[in-house]
């Protein structure tokens, strides 16, 4: 990467910039010396870090090397046992009632992406440091604060992840091969300290839409916070957001997700932009019903019946309709209520004889798009097992048979969270003031699509919450982390199984039957809580141990 902005800043260089590049300093000297020269260069060094979003997104995989973290859950099962990611290794892990510490680790955890992305970061900032001459205090103040935004967001991630880790700063001359794990609390100190350095000096998304700002910093400390337990400093961060006036629910909750700011997404807070002469991505070809023209692979992952059922009825207040008729497990001639749902499940989930890309779903055996019982062949073929498709995140005006590669944008962070960020933390803080707002953020979520408010507090209030982010947030990368985080994991994702409804065309008519989906009980062990370190740091790190759950 330092060799790929020492050539692009060599085209850039004049004529009276050749003397000091063909200093006969060392080359490794001569590169940091170049690019920390002048606030152009350095900015070509910084923006080499926003690729972070991308790859900690839905469109990626340094989340998980599962696929999206939510095939681990109730609510999306992936439909092929081959294996690779976005295929068996989410049901093996959903499915192993005692994971290996090897597997765990290479599933669930990214230590060495993180490392090798936290050295490059503190390299930049030693370099601040070192060329601080070279740039205004103001300049000084921004670049240091976007790196320190990007090291605070990979910080966050291996925190969630492994609770004790390994803290380097700026200063080189401080790594070496044995270093011990620090406490949680300094770990945590880390995120909290980078995430407000940030915010203090980033400049407001009005200033620049296509770079991060003080609100993303303070919408990923609410974030960050929550896993912490530190409610207070959660709560205060998003309130922050909300109180600068710069963000809206969007209208059109499709919207919220599916466009840019630019494109007049007032929910985006933080976003990572594709395009087809950059960077692309593979989603649409993964998670594409399978009657779509140009499907290569195709509804890889597949909404659960249990998703479904998590969504409330049009215009309620925390009603749902009764689909104890679907659970007989006998084929019912009785069309289900998808008609009576709230806006958002038909946002986020395809059924059959819905409307897509100008046709209707047919999932069912001799559709267009098709349905295949769990585990009758290694691949599904773009063919459900659940009854239904993925909608949310998918680009339902791309056309792949002209061009394979996706191009709608990751929204990494918007204001529906960071709502329900300030409702939980707030809820379980000790500001009194704060806690009184808890349940209007709630309530705002709610109305934007229609949904009564409600009139609750104490633990009927945080369970509504933790509701309201598994419907508002589904398939966003929020729900599998939200469940260990909270506790909940061990029991919910254990010993259940995920069904779906198998349609059957008969005539014109349709018959759905509640199907069992897996075949086999999924678990969660305490021990998953904690991701285990990787082997490769054990072996080469004589000042750290295996976390004791793992040993």
């Amino acid at each position: 990467m330092k060799l790929a902005l020492v050539l692009l800043g060599v085209s850039l260089v004049g004529c009276s910039d050749w003397d000091s590049f063909l200093d006969t300093t060392p080359t490794d000297s001569v590169s940091d010396k170049l690019v920390w020269s002048k606030p152009e260069y350095a900015e070509l060094n910084v923006n080499s870090f926003y690729h972070i979003i991308d790859a900690l997104g839905q469109f990626d995989t340094a989340q998980t090397a599962v696929g999206i973290s939510e095939g681990m859950t109730d609510i999306l099962k992936y439909g092929s046992t081959s294996l690779n990611t976005h295929m068996w290794f989410a049901n093996e892990m959903a499915y192993m009632s005692s994971p290996s510490a090897s597997s765990a680790s290479y599933y669930l955890g990214n230590w060495a992406w993180c490392y090798g992305k936290l050295t490059s970061l503190n390299q930049a900032l030693s370099n601040l440091h070192e060329y601080k001459e070279n740039f205004t205090e103001a300049e000084w103040n921004h670049y240091s604060a976007e790196v320190r935004f990007f090291r605070g967001f990979i910080y966050f991630e291996l925190m969630k992840r492994y609770k004790e880790i390994i803290i380097y700063d700026y200063d080189m001359t401080q790594i070496k091969a044995d270093m011990p794990l620090s406490s949680e609390k300094d770990g945590w100190d880390m995120v909290q300290g980078d995430l407000e350095y940030a915010a203090a000096n980033l400049p407001s998304i009005t200033a620049s839409a296509h770079r991060v700002s003080k609100e993303a910093a303070d919408a990923l400390l609410s974030r960050a916070m929550l896993y912490a337990e530190r409610w207070d400093v959660a709560a205060a961060a998003a309130k922050r957001v909300i109180d600068s006036k710069n963000f809206s629910l969007t209208e059109d909750y499709a919207t919220a997700w599916s466009k840019t700011r630019a494109q007049g997404n007032t929910e985006s807070i933080l976003e990572y932009e594709y395009n087809r002469e950059g960077v692309t991505h593979n989603f649409d070809d993964n998670f594409t019903p399978g009657g779509d023209p140009g499907r290569v692979l195709g509804a890889l992952g597949n909404p659960t019946q249990e998703m479904v059922e998590s969504y409330e009825i049009a215009g309620g207040k925390g009603d749902y309709p009764d689909w104890s008729a679907w659970h007989s497990g006998k084929a019912v001639g009785t069309v289900p209520p998808y008609d009576k749902l709230e806006p958002r499940f038909a946002a986020t989930i395809l059924y059959n004889g819905c409307q897509w890309k100008g046709r209707t779903i047919e999932p069912y055996d001799g559709g267009v798009d098709g349905y295949m019982e769990w585990k009758v062949k290694p691949i599904n073929e773009g063919k459900t097992v659940t009854g239904y498709f993925l909608r949310k995140l998918v680009d339902e005006n791309h056309d792949l048979s002209a061009y394979p590669r996706s191009t709608q944008p990751w929204i990494s962070i918007r204001y529906a969270e960071v709502l329900l960020n300030f409702a939980e933390a707030a809820a379980k803080g000790s500001d009194a003031v704060l806690k009184k707002e808890a349940l209007g953020a709630l309530n705002q979520v709610r109305e934007r699509v229609g949904l009564k408010g409600l009139n609750v507090s104490g633990d009927k209030l945080k369970e509504a919450i933790y509701r309201e982010r598994k419907v508002e947030l589904a398939y966003e990368g929020q729900y599998y982390w939200d469940m260990r985080r909270l506790k909940k994991s061990e029991k919910e994702f254990s010993n259940y199984r995920v069904h779906g409804l198998r349609v059957d065309k008969v005539g014109d008519e349709f018959t759905y039957t509640y199907i069992d989906c897996d075949g086999q009980d999924r678990y969660f062990p305490s021990k998953l809580y904690r991701v285990p370190l990787p082997q490769d740091e054990l072996d080469g790190n004589g000042a750290v141990d295996q976390y004791p759950e793992w040993m």
